[in-house]
């Protein structure tokens, strides 16, 4: 039987999950500039084959087909619908709840109310990047999470401390997989310590615990 795909409730606005991410300003696809000034600096026209333009055209193409992997799993993950034995093990410990993709989304879910998913997004583009083994895509990679989240002239920053930003500027020059990983323990332990509590006596965990209660509420 097929699975149901599942990513988590809506909220009461009926807004997308996804809308946040595909209207986010970084993530928003570069349109084919032909004005004149941006053509070959050996060349007037743009109608020309020039290789320099060709070299500009490949990078534009192969940063959008990476924009575009990354959109794709920030997006709410594909996961089959859980069952009511494995909500309640959420409420058991936060590393439970992360650990279990349905939990994640959920919990995300949350977040967006409080407007505090960049810290989500942040944790998931970490874990992406600790998968990553091909080096120019690790450093590409790097560069978008560092703009994203660290940067702070991104509207997405997350909140770290100073020595914890003083760490990834020395380990930005040179990224690996695990450039973040101090920075994304911080915004773990902040997730759990600060936000884990209120989902829990949230009306969108409670209503997944006690499916009809809110039915039952209305009648």
């Amino acid at each position: 039987m097929m699975d149901i795909l599942y990513t988590g409730p809506v909220p009461a606005d009926g807004e997308s999950p996804m809308a946040v991410s595909e209207m986010s300003p970084s993530r928003t696809q570069r349109q084919p500039n032909t004005q004149r000034p941006n053509t070959c600096c050996f060349c007037w026209c743009c109608c020309c084959s020039c290789s320099c333009l060709t070299v500009r055209n490949e990078e534009d193409r192969g940063r959008k087909s990476l924009e575009t992997r990354l959109e794709t799993f920030q997006n709410c993950e594909d996961c089959t619908k859980p069952t009511l034995d494995e909500i309640r093990i959420w409420a058991q410990s936060f590393d439970k709840l992360m650990k279990n993709p349905a939990g994640r989304n959920v919990f995300r879910e949350f977040l967006r109310t409080e407007y505090s998913e960049e810290n989500m997004l942040f944790w998931l583009a970490c874990e992406d990047l600790k998968q990553e083994m091909n080096k120019n895509t690790v450093e590409e990679k790097a560069r978008m999470i560092y703009e994203d989240y660290i940067s702070i002239l991104s509207p997405k920053e997350v909140s770290l401390d100073s020595r914890v930003r003083e760490v990834i500027n020395r380990k930005i020059q040179e990224p690996t997989p695990h450039t973040f990983e101090d920075a994304q323990l911080q915004i773990y332990t902040l997730m759990h310590r600060d936000s884990y509590p209120r989902f829990l006596n949230s009306s969108i965990y409670r209503s997944l615990v006690h499916p009809g209660s809110h039915t039952s509420s209305e009648s």
